[in-house]
């Protein structure tokens, strides 16, 4: 494991939980407050650019400029960040049902869009009780070109990051509750039949070509393919084994803990780590930072050697060297 130093880079609002860089080097983020931030690329002048009304949480560039934004609240949307600040709903419901978690996204190359919803029964403010109940109701979704959208797994504990290989020949997406990231095969941009869906509630085997990597250090958040070619993923925090127990118990002590105060349910703990990996799954980069003044990783995003980091709880962004080979 390497532990490079970490740099702050403050932003007007709080909970800056991903991170984007455009092809002019700034970087930009959401708050909490719904606000899309942009930061020059020395870190020393950030911006409040355009307001979502939601909770902005994945960000990608969609195929004409705009951004794509995952709100949490109000679901997938384009924002037109370099022009005129005009937000266009581009999915709110999936199966006639309001999405209440929408998270992180993937966009191929003609526009088709990958995308996670979390949960069907808690909201991002109420995420760590998703983690308790255990509910497996996340769920990863393709949107056409056309505007067309499909669900293509069910059942996921806790979809997050999403990402694509780099020659769009699979799809990946973190189930955070297992510290895993599965791996969904694509033929023409669609998904090849045959492999598992899942059901929502439901505790699957699923087949090894299917994982992606497991067992990762600690709850992967967003993930996302880094200008080095690597896929990153953000470690939230370390395993939590009453978490662990929780999740291999009942409705009825899920039920219980879900009813204890905020104080005595499972937390993260104070870390700074993030992970990358080839095309294969093989591990290349673990890099761990110091954690006593910014903590939390949520998104992730290496750019020319640098790695950008974001945080669901921070009010600043924070970034760290890659390593030399």
């Amino acid at each position: 494991m390497n532990t490079p130093p970490l740099t702050q880079v403050p932003v007007p609002g709080s909970g800056a939980e991903d991170v984007l860089v455009g092809v002019d080097g700034r970087v930009w983020t959401g708050t909490v407050d719904g606000a899309l931030i942009v930061v020059t690329p020395d870190g020393r002048v950030a911006e409040r650019v355009v307001e979502t009304g939601g909770r902005p949480l994945g960000l990608e560039w969609l195929p004409d400029g705009r951004m794509l934004v995952c709100d949490a609240e109000r679901g997938l949307l384009a924002a037109d960040v370099l022009g005129g600040g005009e937000i266009e709903e581009l999915v709110t419901h999936v199966d006639g049902r309001r999405m209440v978690f929408t998270n992180n996204a993937a966009v191929a190359a003609d526009g088709t869009i990958w995308f996670s919803d979390s949960s069907r029964h808690w909201g991002v403010h109420e995420w760590t009780s998703e983690l308790v109940a255990h509910t497996r109701s996340g769920r990863l979704l393709r949107r056409a070109v056309d505007g067309t959208v499909t669900t293509v797994l069910e059942g996921l504990a806790f979809a997050n990051g999403v990402a694509l290989l780099a020659d769009e020949s699979a799809v990946l997406v973190a189930e955070t509750a297992l510290r895993r990231i599965r791996r969904v095969e694509l033929v023409d941009g669609h998904p090849v039949a045959g492999q598992d869906a899942g059901r929502e509630g439901e505790s699957p085997q699923v087949p090894p070509e299917q994982i992606f990597v497991e067992a990762l250090p600690g709850y992967p958040d967003n993930i996302a393919r880094g200008s080095d070619g690597l896929i990153w993923s953000a470690i939230a925090s370390p395993p939590d084994p009453v978490l662990g127990v929780l999740q291999r118990s009942n409705d009825v002590l899920r039920g219980l803990a879900l009813r204890l105060p905020d104080a005595l349910k499972p937390s993260p703990r104070r870390t700074v780590r993030v992970t990358a990996h080839d095309d294969r799954g093989a591990l290349v980069h673990d890099l761990q930072a110091a954690a006593a003044d910014w903590h939390m990783a949520t998104g992730v995003r290496e750019h020319h050697g640098r790695v950008w980091l974001g945080s669901l709880v921070e009010p600043a962004l924070a970034h760290v060297p890659v390593p030399m080979a």
